[in-house]
């Protein structure tokens, strides 16, 4: 994940130093955030796809012929035929997305050792407890902190949920 961003060894900056360019520098104070956004959303990109194009090949074939039939082109078929019967593999995926970014761990934890002048000790929750109980020794609000990261997970899920289901009726 790191090797991507390295100021010395990352393909882009090598790429710089072979066009006699100065490498650019992706880890800064102001950049550490985007940069954790690009990794998480490329690492878990394909398994969203996956998800929704299992949900498009289990559309039956027939809607899209009845829907022709009824004289409806590629973008109202899209508008209103997939979607609407996609949207719950879409709001899965929102939902696992949701739930991956509460519990962001390795992609700061990675980008800690690459650049541990720019990372916060309390960047995301679970860094936070990680700091609280094994390096500060305070397990009992850890616990306590872990406990309300479910419960807001829980409410964002419910949330989520809750407006599927109503976007159904």
């Amino acid at each position: 994940m790191g090797v991507f961003y390295g100021q010395s060894f990352g393909p882009i900056a090598q790429v710089a130093v072979a066009l006699k360019l100065k490498p650019p520098v992706f880890l800064t104070a102001n950049g550490i955030i985007p940069a954790m956004a690009n990794i998480s959303t490329w690492q878990y990109a394909g398994y969203n796809m996956l998800i929704i194009y299992a949900a498009l090949k289990s559309i039956p074939a027939e809607l899209y012929d009845a829907a022709r039939v009824d004289g409806a082109n590629d973008l109202q078929i899209a508008w209103y035929v997939r979607i609407p019967l996609v949207w719950p593999a879409i709001a899965l995926t929102i939902l696992f997305s949701i739930n991956g970014t509460l519990q962001l761990f390795n992609e700061p934890n990675v980008l800690t050792v690459v650049a541990p002048s720019v990372v916060n000790l309390h960047f995301t929750p679970n860094i936070y407890l990680y700091n609280l109980a094994f390096r500060n020794g305070e397990f009992n609000y850890s616990a306590a902190v872990a406990f309300t990261l479910a419960l807001v997970s829980g409410i964002i899920a419910s949330l989520v949920l809750y407006a599927t289901n109503r976007r159904e009726r």
